[in-house]
């Protein structure tokens, strides 16, 4: 293992960017705004690019321990991240505790609408992996780490942007359905708030499956924007809250999966639009199995994911020119 002064070293020798604000939901969620050294390229909300630390760093307690050979010590670990955004202004961090010295006050009722070609740095929502998914599966290398550092904290960014999941063609008119789980959020916040600065006159409808509503690290934002854009709906759509597993809560609605509240129709139902591939376009974003993408030569999964689902509704993603009726996914899974 490097010494402190080797650390140092690399650590100059390699990062290109700082931590400016960490802003913490749980312990195992986060928002991370991270500024890089050299000005932003321009990109496209929805899109992606790598962020990484060093092997050197040292690793969160409590998360699955790490044998890194010693060839590779003194290597990066990267890992791509959709670029979320901050959705609306606040007030900036104030000096306090919340496990970094810092309290973010969040936004007001007042705040402006900040989309992602509007700000100096890029923002990433970011869950904490402890330990593999299966005991035999290797040790996450890089949230592990991530999660050590704070505001003032170095990493790399990488400088290229890219990915094809973005907004492409609409008409102000037509239905914006942004599906997605847990963190699987943050693209649809970019893409949400470009239409909300562009304007847009169609429904926008953010849908997201989280376990509580404790996950849920843009509530505020989504609030304050309900109230100011009467087309804008957000759904945080829970899974483990006593109202999805207690048969006898007087609140009882059952797990709320995008598979089934888009087939039951409650999904329609609650965003008050008709959700037809005449005038929706689909966006899905998160967890593999709720995408339901199946490589061809794959067998189909015993319970589907919302692409045949959708397909069967009448959608389509095999088309090379985005219209109403279409499906974006990113397949970098």
């Amino acid at each position: 293992m490097p010494n402190s002064a080797e650390c140092q070293q690399l650590r100059e020798k390699f990062y290109n960017a700082t931590i400016i604000e960490r802003i913490d939901t749980t312990e195992d969620l986060a928002k991370f705004r991270i500024r890089p050294d050299n000005p932003i390229p321009p990109f496209e909300p929805g899109q992606y690019v790598a962020i990484g630390l060093g092997n050197w760093e040292p690793r969160l307690k409590g998360t699955q321990p790490e044998d890194v050979p010693a060839k590779k010590i003194r290597k990066l670990v990267r890992r791509a991240y959709s670029i979320s955004c901050p959705m609306l202004t606040n007030d900036g961090p104030t000096n306090g505790p919340n496990g970094n010295g810092l309290v973010n006050n969040g936004p007001t009722e007042d705040s402006e609408l900040v989309p992602v070609d509007q700000i100096d740095y890029l923002e990433f929502y970011i869950t904490l992996v402890r330990q593999g998914a299966t005991a035999i599966s290797k040790p996450p290398a890089l949230t592990p780490r991530l999660f050590g550092k704070n505001a003032g904290d170095r990493l790399v960014l990488e400088r290229k942007i890219t990915g094809k999941y973005v907004l492409g063609h609409f008409d102000p008119d037509d239905t914006m359905l942004f599906l997605g789980t847990g963190t699987g959020e943050a693209p649809h916040n970019a893409m949400a708030t470009k239409l909300l600065s562009l304007g847009h006159r169609g429904r926008i409808v953010v849908a997201t499956s989280i376990r509580y509503l404790r996950d849920s690290a843009y509530q505020r934002e989504h609030e304050i924007l309900m109230n100011r854009f009467p087309n804008y709906l957000y759904l945080p759509l829970t899974t483990r809250e006593p109202e999805n597993v207690q048969t006898d809560h007087p609140g009882f609605v059952g797990k709320q999966y995008l598979q089934s509240m888009f087939t039951s129709g409650r999904l329609a139902e609650l965003a008050k639009v008709d959700l037809s591939p005449t005038n929706t376009h689909v966006f899905l974003c998160g967890n593999p199995d709720m995408i339901g993408y199946v490589p061809v030569g794959t067998a189909t999964p015993e319970n589907p994911g919302m692409l045949p689902i959708l397909r069967q509704a009448g959608f389509r993603d095999d088309v090379t020119e985005h219209q109403a009726g279409t499906i974006r996914f990113e397949k970098y899974w």
